[in-house]
């Protein structure tokens, strides 16, 4: 995952703070979001450049469509008068804020950072070897510094919080072969744990009005397998990047190929298919969702 700079940080953080407070729909603090909005869009937009240096195009458009949409919701917002579009952007609003605010914590704490991406590196390296891929282990933790990387147990910054993290990759995890210690070319970092989309399920769901029963189901469906799917994901990125790596897919060497195009097309289906079973399960969420994307559908016929 590309780098977020600080300006990014600041703004979406910003954002999504004045969006939840919208949500307690108490006099002017109603109106913020017509501020949260835009801040939020712009913060995305401003990570799209580290995106483009790193050649992913998906993520470079849709964070770049993120500021003119950020505005189309805030003007949304201003004239809003049915009922129910106002109750679908109250849900957004709150899904944004409760799906980024955990993210961005874990982002920019360094200590649950390390929590998260080791954990997921021990899960991968036992999948590695539960289906006899390979006999992977977890290896060194390592931090990104202006003087090169350093290892977690030597590195004497403040673990509680940073704010502008040196480099692509700040924490970041080796995965080592088991007969000799050596890196068997892949590291696991924050991307790699799902932790966006899961946080996405539980944005979602934790804003809407459903008793505790609806909703703890809803999660227990989602989370764990999101999980399980990434777990997956890992391990076959590495496998075949450890026994095709020097292969060329559309001249792409073979992790490019797997990491960046195919296992995120695959994520994309998977979190489709999940959102349409979520819609079977929560047809409040259904009926938000189908709300907030009816300008789109105005925009397409119109054209047409």
């Amino acid at each position: 995952m590309a780098g977020m700079p600080a300006s990014a940080m600041l703004a979406l953080t910003g954002g999504m703070v004045v969006l939840a407070l919208s949500l307690l729909r108490v006099g002017p603090l109603a109106r913020l979001a017509l501020l949260g909005w835009p801040a939020v869009g712009l913060g995305f937009f401003l990570m799209a450049d580290g995106y483009l240096q790193e050649g992913d195009p998906v993520l470079t458009v849709m964070l770049s469509a993120a500021l003119p949409a950020g505005l189309g919701l805030a003007w949304w917002e201003w004239v809003v008068t049915d009922e129910d579009d106002r109750a679908a952007l109250h849900w957004f609003r709150g899904a944004v804020a409760f799906a980024g605010l955990p993210y961005l914590a874990t982002s920019h704490v360094p200590w649950l950072s390390r929590l998260a991406i080791v954990s997921i590196a021990a899960q991968t390296a036992w999948m590695m070897r539960f289906t006899g891929a390979g006999d992977v282990q977890v290896g060194e933790t390592w931090v990104a510094t202006a003087d090169g990387p350093i290892a977690w147990s030597s590195w004497d910054g403040n673990r509680w919080f940073w704010l502008d993290p040196v480099g692509e990759y700040p924490i970041r995890t080796d995965l080592v072969w088991a007969a000799d210690g050596s890196s068997v070319g892949v590291n696991i970092v924050l991307a790699c744990t799902a932790l966006q989309s899961m946080i996405v399920f539980v944005g979602a769901i934790a804003v809407l009005n459903l008793g505790w029963r609806r909703r703890l189901r809803a999660l227990l469906l989602t989370l764990p397998l999101i999980h399980v799917l990434n777990v997956f994901r890992n391990a076959g990125i590495v496998y075949l990047d450890t026994v095709h790596g020097s292969v060329q897919v559309l001249g792409l060497r073979m992790f490019d190929f797997a990491h960046t195009y195919a296992a995120r097309v695959v994520a994309l289906l998977a979190m489709y298919g999940m959102a349409l079973v979520m819609f079977r399960l929560l047809p409040e969420l259904h009926s938000h969702v189908l709300r907030l994307m009816r300008p789109l559908r105005k925009a397409v016929k119109g054209r047409a």
